[in-house]
């Protein structure tokens, strides 16, 4: 097993101006270590990584990271920047750069260390040392723990001033300085005379590797600094070890510094509870644990744990309304959409078996004939019917349940079931699942006695957020929303022309847009719904839905078949998978593409969706099944046709993609990473 970090992966002179420079700069030093095996498919990886969040911390620090498929073992590249380099920090550019890259499934300990470096980023005497620093080596062995910061600081003396600055002028504050024993001890002494405050903590961030554990350490030296207990549960990738079960039974407070779903977050229910992304945690460490404290001496006891749903992970108290309503949307399709698929594809298959009158059947239940086909088909109609069956009363109860977690289930349901007995459909469950949300979480801020705490999410929520939704669907909003739903569905019975081929090309940019995402989903959602009440529109919407959403991947893996030199090793090697997933109507197929080259790919996608989009409907295509691509075009209405809509629209993204990617071609610039000309072909050089 190599060192983390060596000397040859250290660069004390980075004279990178932009973070991607940086990181490919760093990056080419992993590869030449044979650390990294795919320059380009590792910079994606990166890239997808900090899409999700900066990686700039206060203090001037940089540390872009991630697990890739493309790095052999857990490695660190270490550069300083003179002029700084802007990664998102709040207090402005980094001078201080770690490229942290982990493999998939890495070993427990590197990933230790790894976790033992994010800690020492918050010691200012570990920073200040590496900013003083002279040699790659002596870097490398800080980094490393093999040299103590504070004899590498005395040896190097004071940092070089190259910039005509001093240390002490030029180095950035570190944002939760540790108090020293002596300065610290006061406090804790002042609390023996009574029991101190406990707080109990976690910490977890997207990757595992760096924040995570970052926040842990800023968090317990703000405690010892304010003299109480305060105990951190870091959840990251060195490992997941739970706090002693007293030590959260004992708790005064609750900090949740978090990006991802905090695991068994049930424990800390019924606690003063302070809830924000893990860079808050870095950050404001102290500002957090006096919140925690405020909120405990007013007698504020937070509602039972939420945990976040699927679509809700990495949300932000910052976060504003539009945002979070579209997470809690998704987090219904989410949940929906295996419903839909069980569903939906076993009534295609009765259709297919036993033809169109298959819903004609007697309930199998009192009629099956052993060796009939078509009681079979109509055995596969039923149970998919009542699949189908669930869709409306899952999309509202998990809507419900991205809002106010567990307690908004039963409201949601209820209301869910409710508009599919008044005829509101669809449009129907999307209100009831926002109102019952809604309900639950004003219930939960009414201050409730302790002794009511305990029966509050197993008789009081349940009984009267019910007996609300209820009431309003049924006698306020059901109503209205059913007439809208009516409305929609003939609005999408009647579509023909000009209206149903500019509808096509609106649903096939939403599918292509983001490749899976919100947007993607909504159309797709938008479909199904159709699929619960079907007529003729309702049809031809889903195939144009599923037939927009298969061209992406489908392009990405024809234009790497027909132009392999304009994409790296890795792109090719996904363009192999990108036949089956896009034929599967695998949408997200596409994003290892789209991640690497957005402003070709992602333009490039949505000009064949919406080609395929409006072809399908004017060839009025037609699909009753939700899911399957071209395994279930003999369920098709007009499948030649479809087929040819789909490699219309295939033919166009790749035809774009490749016209795009050839614009940027520079022979004569200099190659950007390692060569990975196939077989066969010349090796073009792409600018950067």
């Amino acid at each position: 097993m190599s060192e983390l970090i060596t000397a040859e992966l250290v660069d004390l002179g980075l004279s990178a101006e932009t973070k991607e420079a940086a990181a490919r700069s760093l990056a080419e030093r992993m590869v030449a270590a044979g650390r990294v095996t795919d320059l380009e498919g590792f910079l994606a990886d990166v890239a997808a990584r900090e899409a999700q969040m900066p990686t700039g911390l206060d203090g001037g620090i940089g540390i872009p990271h991630c697990r890739s498929a493309h790095v052999t073992e857990p490695t660190l590249a270490f550069g300083r920047s003179a002029s700084g380099i802007d990664f998102g920090a709040p207090d402005g550019p980094a001078d201080l750069i770690f490229l942290i890259a982990a493999p998939t499934g890495g070993d427990a300990d590197h990933l230790t260390i790894l976790a033992s470096l994010a800690r020492h980023l918050m010691d200012e005497t570990f920073t200040g040392a590496l900013r003083s620093a002279t040699e790659p080596a002596r870097a490398a062995a800080l980094i490393r723990g093999d040299e103590p910061a504070a004899e590498a600081a005395a040896d190097e003396g004071a940092k070089p001033e190259a910039d005509g600055t001093p240390e002490a002028e030029a180095k950035p504050e570190s944002p939760a300085p540790a108090p020293s024993p002596e300065s610290s001890a006061p406090s804790t002494e002042s609390t023996t005379a009574e029991r101190p405050f406990r707080i109990v903590a976690v910490t977890s961030c997207p990757t595992g590797i760096a924040h995570t554990y970052m926040a842990a350490e800023s968090l317990e030296k703000a405690g010892k600094a304010a003299g109480i207990e305060l105990h951190v549960e870091t959840q990251g990738s060195a490992g997941f070890k739970r706090l002693d079960p007293q030590l959260v039974a004992d708790a005064d407070g609750v900090i949740f510094a978090h990006d991802v779903e905090v695991r068994d977050k049930d424990r800390f229910a019924g606690k003063p509870t302070v809830d924000v992304g893990v860079k808050a945690g870095i950050n404001r460490a102290a500002e957090l644990i006096d919140e925690v404290r405020a909120k405990a001496a007013r007698g504020d006891a937070s509602a039972p744990a939420r945990t976040a749903a699927p679509m809700d992970k990495g949300s932000d108290e910052a976060d504003g309304f539009g945002t979070r309503l579209r997470k809690w949307l998704m987090t219904g399709v989410s949940y929906m959409v295996p419903f839909v698929a069980a569903g939906g594809l076993l009534i295609a298959l009765a259709f297919a078996i036993g033809g169109y009158t298959i819903d004609k059947a007697p309930s199998v239940a009192e009629h099956f004939v052993w060796t009939d086909s078509t009681s079979w088909a109509a055995l596969l109609f039923q149970v998919g019917g009542v699949a189908f069956g669930f869709l409306v009363p899952i999309l509202a109860g998990f809507i419900a349940y991205g809002m106010a977690d567990r307690p908004g289930l039963v409201p949601g349901f209820v209301g869910g079931a409710i508009a599919l007995t008044i005829n509101a459909g669809f449009l129907g469950g999307l209100i009831a699942g926002l109102l019952a949300g809604a309900v639950v979480m004003a219930i939960q801020r009414v201050t409730i006695p302790p002794v009511l705490r305990g029966i509050m999410p197993v008789v009081v929520i349940p009984l009267i957020s019910s007996a609300i939704v209820g009431f309003l669907m049924f006698l306020v909003i059901g109503k209205p929303v059913a007439a809208l739903q009516k409305a929609l569905t003939d609005w999408l019975s009647g579509l023909s022309g000009a209206n149903a081929i500019i509808l096509g090309v609106i649903l096939g940019l939403m599918m292509c847009f983001d490749l899976g995402g919100p947007l993607n989903k909504v159309a797709y959602a938008f479909a199904v719904g159709g699929l619960a009440n079907p007529n003729e529109g309702s049809l031809k919407v889903m195939a144009a839905v599923m037939a927009a959403g298969m061209v992406p991947p489908l392009a990405m893996a024809l234009a790497t078949t027909v132009r392999g030199r304009l994409f790296t090793k890795t792109e090719r090697e996904n363009g192999k998978a990108a036949w089956v997933l896009g034929a599967s109507f695998i949408t997200e197929g596409a994003i290892p593409f789209a991640a690497a080259d957005p402003l070709r790919v992602i333009p490039s996608a949505m000009a064949g969706g919406a080609v395929t989009g409006a072809l399908s409907m004017a060839f009025g295509c037609t699909l009753r099944a939700p899911h399957g691509g071209i395994f279930v075009v003999p369920l098709i209405g007009q499948p030649l046709l479809y087929l040819v809509a789909i490699a219309a629209g295939t033919c166009v993204t790749t035809a774009l993609v490749i016209l795009l990617k050839g614009l940027r071609k520079s022979p004569g610039a200099p190659s950007t990473g390692p060569a990975e000309t196939p077989p066969g072909e010349t090796k073009v050089t792409v600018a950067a």
